[in-house]
């Protein structure tokens, strides 16, 4: 395995990196054009970069331990992590900024196809890191822009912008509060002495990708039938209606994405911490009975968490059929409810583990809780 120092053959040029995200509140909310509360992870994806010495880009995943190499003009990575990168260069390059060929090295803290949004932050990081060595200008939001379409465009994926926005403008004491259509955004405090949870349940998100583009396409069929633009849009009783009129399954859905935004919207008002554990717990549910995205294992996830000490609410995070769990607890006692949680869980034979807090020297028992506290005046 590479180590940075052996891949450069001395100190990289730029270095960057970029948080993951887990979303609270508004799930597949962000390409219905709605809104959303993520809050940026601990792990971070860490991107290192120094000039090459021939004509090819030469990208090397310290994670993955795998290289990709394609040529800096007119060159394609293939699919896979390459491609994320690749886009983001095209992306720059289509800009007017001239990309000379490059040597990369990318490491991330992240748990791949949990949810946390890891491509996202290869995405940021990378852009950050092209940023600071070639001195361009781009501020945080056109980077998320730009985040977004390399992943629509070069890895293929249909996303929304909620994920490259989180990675590029949260932080980990505050929620950021997103209108993707207007991109306007804000930081929101979560409830004063709280403390997040992430556990990981050990199932790889396989349906995701494929149940996502169905749920988008539904979405929009909802939204033709509506004669609105978006379910956004949909704000009103009269609308609400309409709604309950839909042929199935576009009622479901848009139920899910139309109760999904007054659920943001009333926690970005600022809410006790009771009610954002029951806002998170109603997500879950219309998740699961309106959306359709859950599995037994997320369900049975979590059952366990909510039954855990101290937590208020939980939901499952990202696009389901998959991947991890989010709860909302009292300051405190993030240790001892994951562990209870994980204890619950596992004993059925799973493989889930602790994602948030993060372990300290790899031992879950020295957790130390991500503690939410007030957002700085002003912002």
């Amino acid at each position: 395995m590479n180590t940075p120092e052996s891949f450069f053959g001395g100190a990289p040029e730029a270095l960057a990196s970029a948080p993951g995200r887990v979303n609270l509140l508004g799930e597949h909310t962000d390409y219905n054009d709605g809104f959303m509360l993520p809050l940026a992870t601990p792990q971070r994806t860490d991107v290192a970069l120094a000039a090459s010495q021939d004509d090819q880009h030469h990208l090397y995943s310290g994670t993955l331990d795998g290289n990709v190499t394609f040529a800096a003009r007119g060159g394609s990575a293939p699919q896979g992590f390459g491609s994320y990168v690749e886009g983001c260069i095209r992306l720059v390059e289509a800009r007017g900024v001239t990309v000379p060929p490059l040597r990369m090295f990318v490491s991330t803290a992240l748990p791949v196809g949990s949810g946390l949004s890891s491509s996202a932050a290869l995405e940021v990081a990378t852009l950050r890191a092209l940023r600071q060595w070639l001195g361009f200008e781009l501020d945080d939001v056109a980077l998320a822009r730009l985040a977004q379409r390399a992943e629509v465009e070069y890895a293929r994926v249909n996303v929304g912008i909620m994920d490259q926005m989180a990675s590029s403008l949260c932080d980990e004491r505050n929620m950021l509060f997103i209108d993707a259509r207007t991109l306007d955004h804000r930081l929101v405090p979560l409830p004063p002495e709280t403390a997040v949870i992430v556990v990981d349940s050990g199932v790889p998100r396989t349906l995701a990708a494929s149940k996502y583009n169905e749920r988008r396409a539904e979405c929009e069929e909802a939204a033709r039938k509506l004669g609105v633009a978006a379910l956004r849009d949909v704000s009103n009783p009269a609308d609400a209606a309409a709604v309950e009129a839909l042929p199935e399954p576009l009622r479901r859905r848009a139920r899910h994405v139309v109760q999904e935004n007054l659920r943001v919207l009333e926690a970005a008002r600022g809410v006790s911490a009771e009610r954002f554990g029951a806002l998170m717990n109603a997500s879950h549910d219309s998740l699961r009975d309106d959306y359709a995205v859950s599995i037994p294992e997320l369900d049975q996830l979590v059952a366990a968490l909510r039954a855990a000490p101290g937590v208020l609410g939980a939901r499952l995070t990202g696009a389901g059929f998959g991947g991890a769990c989010v709860a909302l607890c009292r300051a405190g006692s993030a240790r001892e409810a994951a562990q209870a949680a994980l204890s619950t869980y596992n004993k059925a034979g799973r493989q889930g583990r602790i994602l948030i807090p993060v372990p300290t020297q790899g031992k879950e028992n020295n957790n130390e809780p991500v503690r939410v506290s007030p957002a700085p005046a002003g912002t």
